[in-house]
């Protein structure tokens, strides 16, 4: 079967259909353990937490849509990210781009970094910055393109070419662009991860993560931390995030599309003061954008200039849902600072007060503007 395109690759790459009965669907394998053969003998797996065969036919669809040598399902981004971090070690050194998303600066500064990584923040954007951020310990660059809530834009070439010279290894958050949109491994990259809860879930109804990585040998570190630290998802959310790809390149055509519409919007409303949206010319990472995604996502992120008109907007729409997270089919609205990115208050991620991160759903862009036309009033 031809399976060059993402959009087949999304439907069929591992969801054969069921060998035992023919389901069309993968079915959920809600199981907790295997019967075995004899003693200590399993057929594949012993135990749930090892390995189940929904979570697996996600894994095989996610590493064939990222184009990696493999891939591995979690609980939640969160449990991902801790995962790929315990592959190092204390005294190693970490690269962080100075606008990620507020739980992974915490992970970093507030578990990791007490267990002994140090950690640097900088502007990726900057290669000069980057450059000069490295150390002998460095083992890790983090980045996150489009970032969380900024937007801004990380030449992955150019950053995986800078590290890769240093010794370190390149981690890419593909959150906000999804494998439909950005391929960082392809890139260059080492490893990418994911919050499964968004886009690639597509529904606001799953908590998940995943890492995809192309090296063997860091693969199969990683099966064995997950096996043994534990943090897999169950069947069910493996079965909808499996669901969730299978639609995930349509999808991401309507959000690029709607966010277009509501950035151009924004950019011509007099209360506005600033849009950040990578597809704008404006945007100072446009190029490299157009370059390394085949869309600008579904991400609008702007300022008031008035921190309490930012919060009156955010209370006021009707179709803009004012909730954390993103990427679902329903359009949401919040204020980072304090809500998804509280833990960054204080330190030099702090975002401002007055920011705005809308995720742009799947409604009709017409609507979507009228309702933030009647909030900004």
């Amino acid at each position: 079967m031809t399976r060059d395109h993402i959009e087949t690759r999304a439907i069929h790459d591992g969801q054969d259909p069921d060998a035992a009965y023919g389901a069309v669907s993968v079915p959920i394998y809600q199981t907790s353990t295997y019967a075995q053969d004899d003693v200590a003998d399993p057929k594949v797996w012993d135990y749930g937490r090892g390995g189940n065969p929904t979570r697996e036919a996600f894994q095989r669809a996610l590493a064939s849509l990222e184009g990696g040598a493999g891939a591995f399902a979690f609980a939640s981004g969160m449990g991902a990210e801790s995962t790929l971090l315990l592959t190092l070690r204390p005294g190693d050194h970490v690269v962080l781009a100075d606008d990620v998303y507020g739980g992974t600066y915490r992970l970093l500064t507030k578990v990791f970094a007490p267990w002994g990584l140090s950690i640097t923040t900088c502007d990726l954007a900057d290669l000069d910055s980057m450059a000069g951020a490295l150390r002998d310990e460095t083992r890790l660059v983090w980045v996150e393109t489009p970032s969380n809530p900024l937007l801004k834009i990380v030449d992955i070439e150019a950053v995986t070419a800078i590290a890769h010279a240093a010794g370190a290894q390149v981690v890419v958050d593909n959150t906000f662009a999804s494998p439909a949109l950005q391929r960082p491994l392809a890139l260059g990259a080492d490893v990418v991860v994911h919050s499964v809860t968004k886009y690639i879930g597509g529904h606001s109804d799953l908590i998940g993560g995943a890492i995809v990585a192309s090296d063997l040998e860091l693969l199969e570190r990683i099966g064995f931390l997950l096996n043994a630290v534990g943090a897999v998802p169950g069947p069910m959310d493996a079965f909808l995030a499996l669901r969730g790809l299978k639609t995930l390149p349509l999808r991401m055509e309507r959000h690029c599309a709607n966010a277009a519409a509501i950035s151009a919007f924004l950019e011509g409303n007099e209360k506005v003061n600033q849009v950040y949206y990578p597809g704008s010319r404006d945007h100072p990472g446009h190029d490299v954008a157009a370059r390394q995604m085949s869309g600008f996502g579904g991400m609008v992120s702007f300022t008031t200039g008035d921190a309490e008109l930012s919060r009156r907007v955010a209370r006021s729409t009707r179709l803009f849902v004012l909730a954390e997270s993103l990427g679902g089919v329903e359009s949401l609205i919040e204020l980072p600072g304090p809500m998804t990115h509280a833990s960054v208050a204080g330190s030099p991620l702090e975002v401002p007060p007055d920011l705005v991160r809308l995720s742009v759903g799947l409604e009709h862009p017409d609507d979507l503007v009228a309702d933030l036309a009647r909030a900004l009033g």
